[in-house]
């Protein structure tokens, strides 16, 4: 096998883009937290943008390489070592089998994503490596990593062309308060002005219920026109959840398919590199964009990678 799992650190998965067009037979899209993130260090690694990655949350794991092969580590920053000595973040290395990657501590934000030039060798199920814990599919055997797991590389590389050029700056960043893009709706209606006012002034904080189906905010609460009760409707990555209580929760990577709390908003997806990024305490500001705005800066970013993924070639 190509990697053993030494210690699986405190959530460890198999991720891709996401299981597209099983929603309406109730599976979960599932896939990584942070699409772009993922994507660039599948990029920097050589592979394509949707490969599978290993995505760590908080405490990464301890693997042992049984095989040479070149990875890319993006996202938050946790820490990472290769034999005891610290890697770069965005940038390409190369390890040689008998070594064994670590991650001390996070430094900046609770994700990290690793990338496996030639992907990893776990069996693609409706379209998608991506693990569904909940449901108990894809991935490595429908789970989080635990330790003894032996995982292969399907087609791994001892180097890559232009190594000392796969790297790029790191992107996240710590500030004392994060702000998100928000378009409005689809219920934005069911609230009143003053709770709509509320909810783009005020400052939330992120509470311990955060994990891969959703994140729950403390602040100030929202005011309904007649409670947060609706008839269930479709719910997307990025959905912020307003309940009765006026405390909003926002959907994500293993959300449910379909839920019956009124939705005042939507995270932009240019944004879910930072909302991927969020962990208990930190403080979180919404600001309205139009719908427009919020596709151009997607596309913006999907233009981004495209050209970074020519220079990597």
């Amino acid at each position: 096998m190509s990697i053993t799992v030494l210690n699986p650190g405190l959530l460890t998965t198999v991720q891709d883009q996401g299981r597209i067009g099983y929603q309406q037979f109730g599976v979960s899209v599932s896939g990584v937290m942070d699409p772009r993130s993922a994507a660039l260090a599948n990029i920097i690694a050589g592979n394509d943008q949707g490969e599978a990655v290993l995505e760590c949350t908080m405490m990464g794991p301890q693997l042992q390489f049984d095989q040479a092969n070149v990875i890319a580590i993006t996202g938050g920053d946790l820490g990472p070592t290769l034999d005891g000595k610290a890697i770069p973040g965005y940038t390409a290395v190369a390890v040689q089998a008998g070594q064994v990657l670590r991650f001390t501590a996070p430094k900046a934000g609770c994700r990290a994503f690793i990338a496996f030039a030639g992907g990893l060798d776990v069996p693609v199920v409706m379209g998608s490596r991506s693990t569904y814990m909940k449901a108990k599919i894809g991935g490595f055997q429908g789970r989080k990593l635990e330790k003894g797991d032996q995982i292969g590389f399907r087609a791994p590389v001892k180097s890559l062309s232009h190594m000392e050029d796969r790297h790029i700056p790191p992107e996240f960043s710590p500030r004392p308060v994060y702000v998100l893009r928000v378009v409005l709706g689809p219920q934005d209606d069911a609230f009143t002005s003053a709770g709509i006012d509320t909810f783009l002034s005020g400052t939330y904080t992120v509470t311990p219920e955060f994990d891969r189906m959703g994140c729950r905010l403390d602040g100030p609460a929202i005011a309904h026109k007649d409670g947060g009760d609706i008839i269930s409707d479709g719910i997307a990555f990025g959905a912020i959840q307003v309940p009765s209580a006026g405390t909003p929760i926002i959907m994500l990577g293993d959300r449910q398919t379909t839920g019956g709390y009124t939705k005042i908003a939507t995270v932009i997806t240019a944004d879910f590199r930072i909302l991927a990024q969020l962990k208990a305490g930190d403080k979180v500001q919404f600001v309205k964009v139009p719908v427009e705005h919020a596709q151009n800066l997607l596309l913006a970013q999907r233009r981004a990678l495209k050209a970074l993924s020519k220079i990597n070639a």
